[in-house]
């Protein structure tokens, strides 16, 4: 018995964990907008050591992939849909990323701050 009120125990705090990372996440969300092949906003601010939702909203006609080495993010978001995902807390910096099919205009960065 003591050791199931143990493992109850565990499992509510360990579920109370994640709501907060959860939370914290939602509290940090963040958009960008593809039009034309360039980003909006070609900079976006984001709160340093706090992990952060990011949307892509591709408002193109034509698909184009989210591409970041230092996010360790690349995903083809296809013409007039979207993608989220969630960024791990970042150092204080900036994180470089490009449209990779039209890597000329679609360029932009993250700053952790």
């Amino acid at each position: 018995m003591r050791f199931l009120k143990r493992y109850c125990l565990y499992a509510i705090l360990a579920a109370s964990a994640l709501g907060l990372s959860s939370a914290a996440a939602a509290e940090n969300a963040f958009t960008l907008t593809i039009k034309d092949h360039h980003f909006e906003p070609a900079e976006l601010r984001v709160p340093a050591n706090q992990a952060a939702t990011l949307t892509v909203k591709n408002l193109d006609p034509t698909p184009e992939e989210f591409e970041s080495k230092p996010l360790r993010i690349e995903k083809v978001i296809p013409g007039s849909s979207e993608a989220t995902f969630t960024l791990r807390p970042l150092k204080a910096g900036r994180y470089k990323f490009v449209g990779e099919f039209h890597e000329d205009d679609a360029k932009g960065e993250v700053i952790a701050e």
